[in-house]
This record gives C-alpha cells, sequence and structure tokens, in this order.
C-alpha cells in the first residue's frame, strides 16, 4: 500500500479526533466539561476502547447542511473494557454542532444500542447535546424514536446507564428516562422538556435552566435522576463503580469479588443499636454497614424519597440489593415517592438476577390529603406488585416496627420472601400499641374510674402480647427471631442457600403494573 494513502487515512482520523476543532475543545473545557474522546478514556480501561463508524457522515442538504463538515457525526461510537468486562458507549461531542442529533448520529447510536444487545454487554450514553437537529426535521425525530424503540428493547436484558454532561432537552431527555440509571453532574447538567424560555412565553412562569432541570432538582424533587457527580471526572468513575456491582446481561450473575470480612463476623453494637424509645429514630445505615461486606454499599437515589433506602452492596463478595427503612426520615413510613423509587429499584435487581436484602422498620403508610389526592393507593400497589413480580431471593429481616399493609409492602411471607428474620425488638401487628388499645379496648378504658391509667395499663397489655415477633413467629410468618449481633452470618448463610432457587410464574406476554 502507498505512502500516500496511509497518510491521508491519518489525516482523516486526526481531523475526525480533533472533533469541531480546538477552540471549541477550549471552549468545553472552559465550560468545567470534557471532550466526548476524553471522558470515554476515562470511562474504559487504558488502550481498550475500539471506536465505531468514526468515518460515518450526515447526508443533509437543508439550509446549506451539504456545507457544514460534522467529524464523526456529533457522537464517539463503540466499547472496550471495564474492570477487564466488555461495555459499549457512546459520548455525544458538544463541540460538532452542538452535539446535536441527526439521521446518522442516531444511526451510529442504534447500532451500539444493537450489538450491545447481540452479545449481552452494558451500554453507557454520556450526553451532551443541544437536542434534535433542525436542520434534519423529520430525520431528527425518526432517529430518536429509533433510539427509544431500542432502549426498550434492550430494558431488562443489558443494564442502561445515562449521564448528563451537559445539555438535555426536548424529546432527548426521554432515551435517559427509560434506562435504568441516570446521572447528573452537578452545575453542568440541565434536562427538561420545554426550556426556561417556553415556559416563560406559555405559562408566564420565570425560572433558571439550573432550578427548572439541574442536577439538584432531578435527584432531590423529581427523582428522574439517580446519582449526582461533582464533575466529569467524578461521573465517570461512579459509573465503573456501579458497573462492578452488576452483571453484564440478563442472563449472568453479577461478578463475585474476594473479601476478606468474615462471613461469620458478630457484631455485638447492633445489640445495642435500637434506642430504648420505639419512637426515637436511628440511622438504618447503622446496621446496613455493619453487615454488608467491608461496610461498602453504592446508594441509589440518595436524595430522593430518604424515608426508604435503595443500594448495591457485597454479602459474601456477592451483589445484593437493599430495600430497607430510614426511620431519620418520616420516621420510615412509605408514601409516594418511597413506593415509586423502591418498586423500579426491585424490578432492575430482579432483571438482573441480584438477590434483595429488605430491612424493614415501618410504621405505616404516611397519612394525609396530599398523598391520596396523589394516588397513594397506585403507587403503593407498584411496591406490593413489585415483589410479588420477583422471583430472585428475597430476604427479610425485620428490627422494629412492621405495621398493617407497610408490613406486607416491605415484602412479608406472603409476598414471596424467602426468608424472614426478626429481632426481639420486632412489633409486627395491624397497628401501634396506641391506636390499637384505644380501638379494642374503648370501652374498658371509657368505663374505668382512671381512664388514663387504664389507657395505660391496656397499651401494655397490648405491647406483651401482639407488638412482638412471636406470634408472626408462632404462625411461621417468620423463620427465626435472632439476635442483632449474629445478623451477618444469619443473612450471608440464607442468600447462600437461596443461591439455586428457580421459581417460575404463569406464562403471559407481561403484567399490568399501577403505573
Amino acid at each position: 500500500m502507498s505512502n500516500n494513502k496511509l497518510e491521508d487515512l491519518q489525516r482523516r482520523k486526526e481531523k475526525i479526533i480533533l472533533g469541531g476543532g480546538q477552540k471549541r475543545i477550549e471552549k468545553q473545557h472552559a465550560s468545567g466539561k470534557l471532550t466526548a474522546r476524553e471522558r470515554l478514556n476515562l470511562l474504559f480501561d487504558e488502550g481498550t476502547f475500539v471506536e465505531l463508524d468514526a468515518f460515518v457522515k450526515h447526508r443533509c442538504t437543508n439550509f446549506s447542511m451539504e456545507k457544514e463538515e460534522a467529524p464523526g457525526e456529533g457522537v464517539v461510537t463503540g466499547y472496550g473494557m471495564v474492570d477487564g468486562r466488555l461495555v459499549y458507549a457512546y459520548a455525544q461531542d458538544f463541540t460538532v454542532i452542538g452535539g446535536s442529533l441527526g439521521e446518522m448520529h442516531a444511526a451510529k447510536i442504534c447500532k451500539v444500542q444493537e450489538n450491545a444487545m447481540k452479545v449481552g454487554a452494558p451500554i453507557v450514553g454520556l450526553n451532551d447535546s443541544g437536542g434534535a437537529r433542525i436542520q434534519e426535521a423529520v430525520d431528527a425525530l425518526s432517529g430518536y424514536g429509533k433510539i427509544f424503540y431500542r432502549n426498550t428493547i434492550a430494558s431488562g436484558v443489558i443494564p442502561q446507564i445515562s449521564a448528563i454532561m451537559g445539555p438535555c432537552a426536548g424529546g432527548a431527555v426521554y432515551s435517559p428516562g427509560i434506562t435504568d440509571f441516570i446521572y447528573m453532574v452537578d452545575q453542568t447538567s440541565k434536562m427538561f422538556i420545554t426550556g426556561p424560555q417556553v415556559i416563560k412565553t406559555v405559562t408566564g412562569e420565570e425560572v433558571s435552566a439550573e432550578d427548572l432541570g439541574g442536577a439538584k432538582t432531578h435527584n432531590t424533587i423529581s427523582g428522574v435522576a439517580h446519582f449526582v457527580a461533582s464533575d466529569d471526572e467524578d461521573c465517570i468513575l461512579q459509573i465503573r463503580k456501579l458497573l462492578s456491582f452488576l452483571p453484564s446481561n440478563n442472563i449472568e450473575t453479577a461478578p463475585v469479588y474476594e473479601t476478606e470480612d468474615d462471613v461469620n463476623r458478630i457484631i455485638p453494637e447492633l445489640d445495642e443499636l435500637l434506642p430504648d424509645n420505639p419512637n426515637k429514630p436511628y440511622d438504618m445505615f447503622d446496621v446496613i454497614s455493619k453487615v454488608v461486606d467491608d461496610g461498602d454499599y453504592y446508594e441509589v437515589h440518595s436524595q430522593f424519597a430518604k424515608n426508604i433506602i435503595t443500594c448495591f452492596a457485597r454479602m459474601n463478595g456477592s451483589t445484593v440489593g437493599i430495600i430497607a427503612n430510614q426511620p431519620k426520615f418520616l420516621a420510615g413510613c412509605l408514601d409516594i415517592n418511597a413506593s415509586d423509587k423502591s418498586a423500579r429499584f426491585i424490578r432492575f435487581c430482579d432483571a438482573f438476577n441480584i438477590p434483595l436484602l429488605n430491612i424493614v422498620d415501618v410504621p405505616g403508610f404516611l397519612p394525609g390529603t396530599k398523598q391520596e389526592y396523589g394516588g397513594i393507593i397506585r403507587h403503593g400497589a407498584k411496591l406490593l406488585y413489585a415483589y410479588s413480580e420477583a422471583t430472585v431471593p428475597k430476604v427479610t429481616l425485620i428490627t422494629r416496627k412492621a405495621y398493617g399493609g407497610s408490613y406486607i409492602a416491605m415484602c412479608n411471607k406472603e409476598l414471596g420472601a424467602d426468608m424472614v428474620f426478626a429481632w426481639p425488638s420486632a412489633e409486627i401487628a395491624v397497628m401501634g400499641p396506641e391506636g390499637a388499645a384505644n380501638i379494642i379496648f374503648k370501652n374498658d378504658i371509657k368505663n374505668a374510674q382512671d381512664p388514663v391509667e387504664e389507657r395505660t395499663k391496656k397499651i401494655q397489655e397490648y405491647k406483651d402480647e401482639f407488638a412482638t415477633p412471636y406470634k408472626a413467629a408462632e404462625r411461621g410468618y417468620v423463620d427465626d427471631v435472632i439476635e442483632p449481633n449474629s445478623t451477618r452470618p444469619r443473612l450471608v448463610d440464607a442468600l447462600n442457600m437461596l443461591m439455586s432457587k428457580r421459581e417460575n410464574r404463569p406464562a403471559k406476554k407481561h403484567g399490568n403494573i399501577p403505573l
């Protein structure tokens, strides 16, 4: 082959690698953002990224687009290794026509989506785009539709992770919205259907882009995003951490890591963890951090619906998904947002063969007109549905309160828990002792010489008889009442025993979750 042809190839590749050119790269850096290629280099193990479709060009001639060069079509796509495991990715290049999406830009993304599904590898989308390329009109809209369709087909087959690393508006937000997890970078990420200017024109509301669709908004208020990162580098490193907990696809199990944390480790501190006053809060992370391997967990949706915790951790080196009530927030009550948050997390874990550990301290569903008008019945039903649908190993630990419908909703025996443990402090009942005594002993209290003293006495009677784990254990609803200090070995043993669990559901196209 002649040197001229090799030199020509090299020149073409160098031009593509420069994207929109040095000035635009510098502008990208000045705005606190890395370039698409810098992001991919951080994501993949060094030297493993293989680029696909680098020479693809658009074929649009509208509005003089034939004169517009768009190296790489504004998106870098390919595959490589993350901690030695195959992962596909695409990174939109904001230096090339603002990373706008046109027909061929979308075709590049669709190709890596299809390839990832064929080989059973996770896909990571690094979004940084001005949205649809207006010059390409319906071709751009068609491109979005093709991506959304493939997102949906891939759902539950391969893990799909989206990172919002710049603007993401209009139809562009729906691909991340379909994927399993969304990362946002503080101050530089934006997500919204309609921007501040459109909102002002249509409704008269004035709002900044940051308040409308920034990382804080979507991590704390809307729950659209699952993770917030301080900058691009932090975002990529967090994605690598998340991938370490996940299997590559729905056929495999998550990788098992060596651990020096003794599975038989006794934890005396757990015996003293719960306050004497059952209405006093404590931090459920004190339980989680002590029972999981090396105290290491990775929380999902950490700033949204804080009354429930969802996180990944490892037990004896294997990934578990943990759902736990958090007494520090709203007394650990279940509400609309907590139901949505946990139901989605449960369904992800079930799709990807990740066992579920449920840690229960729940006094009930949050009362009030706001919750009822907002559809707590429908949203709470999602939680019931998700647990009942899940066929992965399900282990439940009740630490303190487990009342009424919320006891069921946190995965009791009837919702398919394979093993249910309770601490001696567990209170498993239809409702709290005070409320129960007021109803059951209403006449006794009313007719007593000293109603206050009688009420106190009846409450204690109810506590002694029913606000314990032993009635449930007598009926077999609790498999064992355990000492808190032995929690880790008992949980690890149960999860090991359940590794070979197989459970089938009736043949059907799909269920109808109460969305």
